[in-house]
C-alpha cells in the first residue's frame, strides 16, 4: 500500500520554503509576490521527455514574463546535475529550438522534502522522481490549479499559457472562461443568484450579453 502524502489544495496558501536553486536561494513564494507562479516537478535530469520539456520552457520565458508569470522548476537531482544538464540543453536542437538558455531557477531537492511537502511524490508511480506535477500560484500566494502528468508524458505548454490567462481574465473581469477559452473569446457572467436577477439577466437589453438559457449567459468581448 503506497504511503500517504499531504499535498496542498486548490485555494490553499502555497507552502513556503527556501531553497538552492541555479539561481541561488530562493524563499518561496515570497520572493516572488505580486507575479504568477508556476511551479513545477520533473522526474529527472538527463531523461528525454524532461529535456523536450525544458526546452520548451526555456523557449518561451519571455512570453511567460510579458504575463507576469515566474517559472520556477524542481527535481530530485543535486544542483550539480542541474548545471550539468542545463549546459548540454543548450547544445542541443529540437524542432525549431537551439541554443536555449535556462534562466528561471530549478530547485536541488535531493532529500526530496519540497517534492513531498506538494504531493510531487507519488509511490504508485514512483518512490526516487517527481512526477510531473504543476502548480499555478497567483500574485497572493494562493494556489489556483493543479495539475499532475504521468513519467512518460510531456506537458502540454500552450494549455498552461492559456489557463494562466484564463485565470488572469476571470479575476480581472469577474466572469469564468468557456471550454476551450482564448484571449478575445466570448466570456461566461457569473450565475444569478436568484429566480429575479435570472430573469431580468434573459430580458436583459444590454448588446453585449446574451443567454442560451437562464444559467448560461455570456459577454460579447470586444474583437
Amino acid at each position: 500500500m503506497a504511503e500517504n502524502f499531504n499535498m496542498p489544495l486548490i485555494g490553499d496558501k502555497a507552502p513556503a520554503f527556501e531553497a538552492v536553486t541555479t539561481q541561488g536561494k530562493i524563499n518561496f513564494p515570497q520572493d516572488y509576490k505580486g507575479k504568477w507562479i508556476i511551479l513545477f516537478s520533473h522526474p529527472a535530469d538527463f531523461t528525454p521527455v524532461c529535456t523536450t520539456e525544458f526546452m520548451t520552457f526555456g523557449s518561451m520565458i519571455q512570453e511567460f514574463e510579458a504575463m507576469n508569470v515566474q517559472l520556477v522548476g524542481l527535481s530530485v537531482d543535486s544542483l550539480y546535475a542541474h548545471i550539468a544538464w542545463l549546459r548540454k540543453i543548450r547544445e542541443l536542437e529540437w524542432k525549431d529550438k537551439k541554443h536555449i538558455d535556462v534562466t528561471f531557477p530549478l530547485i536541488e531537492d535531493i532529500c526530496m522534502d519540497i517534492a513531498k511537502q506538494y504531493g510531487m511524490i507519488q509511490p504508485n508511480a514512483s518512490n526516487t522522481q517527481a512526477v510531473r506535477a504543476v502548480f499555478v500560484i497567483d500574485p497572493e500566494g494562493v494556489i489556483r490549479a493543479i495539475i499532475y502528468y504521468p513519467l512518460s508524458t510531456g506537458r502540454n505548454f500552450d494549455e498552461l499559457k492559456r489557463l494562466i490567462l484564463a485565470l488572469q481574465k476571470a479575476d480581472s473581469d469577474n466572469c469564468a472562461t468557456p471550454a476551450d477559452w482564448r484571449p478575445g473569446d466570448d466570456v461566461i457572467v457569473p450565475t444569478a443568484g436568484s429566480c429575479g436577477t435570472a430573469k431580468e439577466r434573459m430580458e436583459s437589453k444590454d448588446e453585449n450579453m446574451y443567454c442560451l438559457d437562464w444559467f448560461l449567459c455570456f459577454k460579447r468581448e470586444n474583437k
